[in-house]
């Protein structure tokens, strides 16, 4: 009986519905780890926001939470020293991973991504889900190959279908979660990595629906007849994202080759300075703690002028600079986002003043600004054209979201920088390889 057994497993593994199966096992997998982390930073913003709601007029509650804060950063300096990889979105290791370059501890890594995020995030750091839980999503895939027993090619498709399912389940978007892998990790497209990618993306996607429901990330809904005339906008908006994405991904590897390798800083101590940061921000500015997904819908709801616009970019850009900068576990997809939504409401709001538009057109253009960004700064178009209609629900908004993030993306690589998750991943190897000599 078992050697019946194990010739139909043998034969069923060496069979084209393997890997399908596989992919759609490690989609659960992922979606159930990337929904528990999910809910885990939901709980920690509420309870961010009940700390600062404490804190309004008391001193002595404000010195604890900066105590706090110390304990916070300690912790996370441990994890860090504990398992290096978890530093950062975890993108670009899961990259070099999918390329063989990388052979982590996947447990290890899970365990402690999954608790490094939850307190950068319950600290306020500006830091997003989405990196951790491609990186989550993309260990349970290698564990459950890791527990098939699978060779090392069948392990980095599931590697692959994991870190789809952990950006499906991350933002409700599974054609974007599949379009990533196939843009950004393997620049290919073949019949025998996407089935597994469908599989996975979709079984994650059922996860996640389960648990929050079927509303997009985003609930606003933004105008989409654009007339022919305006496309020029979308033009110049393109550009203009293509000329501060490469601004955004050289000014973001200075900081990390300054804080991370030149200063030769202890790890404690760089990963205090953004959560002190956050302390300050929290007295003066608490809008731009966190991920930012608030301060999306509050700014399509108009609820902020140009000058405010300028000077919320502005601080989230530093101060998202600083938190990913200091190797804290976290990423920097949706903090992205979030700049470029304040980038088109910018755009959207100058646009209305000097060319008479009707003001409902600024969400739009805040929904363009996230596209562009990401394009320009990933270097992903298709990406994300395709996620940012899926955070919405506006798939009628899909023409003039490719149009804007074709544009970015062709301008940054004019510019001759490289996309950023590929210029971490080239500094992260070239500096493993100097602590191995």
């Amino acid at each position: 009986m078992k050697q019946r057994a194990f010739s139909f497993w043998e034969r069923f593994t060496q069979s084209g519905a393997f890997l399908p199966c596989a992919g759609l096992l490690a989609g659960l997998f992922a979606g159930v780890v990337a929904a528990l982390y999910r809910l885990c930073l939901s709980f920690a913003s509420d309870a961010l926001g009940h700390v600062l709601s404490l804190m309004e007029g008391s001193v002595p509650l404000t010195l604890l939470w900066f105590g706090a804060l110390a304990v916070l950063a300690l912790l996370v300096s441990l994890l860090l020293r504990f398992e290096p990889l978890i530093g950062g979105s975890g993108i670009p290791q899961m990259e070099s991973e999918a390329h063989g370059e990388l052979d982590s501890r996947w447990l290890r890594v899970l365990v402690c991504k999954f608790a490094g995020g939850f307190l950068c995030l319950l600290g306020g750091l500006s830091l997003g889900r989405e990196g951790p839980s491609i990186q989550l999503g993309a260990m349970a895939g290698k564990g459950l190959s890791r527990l098939l027993r699978r060779p090392k090619d069948d392990e980095r498709m599931l590697l692959s279908c994991g870190a789809s399912a952990g950006l499906a389940a991350a933002f409700h978007a599974p054609a974007a979660g599949v379009l990533f892998c196939l843009e950004e990790v393997h620049h290919r497209f073949t019949p025998r990595l996407l089935i597994p990618l469908l599989t996975a993306v979709l079984s994650a996607d059922l996860v996640s629906m389960q648990v929050f429901g079927v509303e997009p990330v985003f609930r606003f809904a933004p105008r989409a007849d654009f007339p022919p005339a305006l496309y020029l906008l979308i033009l110049l908006l393109g550009l203009l994202l293509g000329v501060l994405g490469a601004v955004y991904n050289t000014a973001t590897m200075h900081a990390v080759r300054l804080l991370q390798y030149k200063s030769r800083m202890p790890v404690f101590v760089r990963v205090l300075l953004p959560f002190l940061a956050a302390g300050v921000l929290a007295l003066c500015a608490p809008a731009l703690l966190g991920s930012g997904h608030e301060l999306v819908e509050e700014s399509a709801a108009g609820d902020f002028v140009l000058r405010t616009l300028v000077l919320l970019l502005l601080g989230k850009f530093l101060f998202s600079l600083l938190s990913f900068s200091s190797g804290a576990p976290g990423g920097i997809f949706f903090p992205l986002l979030v700049l470029g939504a304040l980038i088109g409401c910018s755009f959207g709001l100058v646009a209305v003043q000097l060319f008479g538009l009707d003001s409902s057109f600024v969400a739009a253009f805040l929904l363009l600004g996230m596209a562009g960004n990401f394009a320009a700064i990933v270097r992903a178009p298709f990406t994300g054209a395709v996620l940012l209609f899926e955070m919405t629900g506006s798939p009628q908004c899909l023409l003039p979201l490719l149009a804007v993030s074709l544009v970015a993306s062709v301008t940054a690589g004019a510019l001759r920088v490289p996309p950023i998750y590929d210029s971490l991943r080239e500094e992260s190897a070239r500096h493993r390889a100097a602590a191995e000599r």
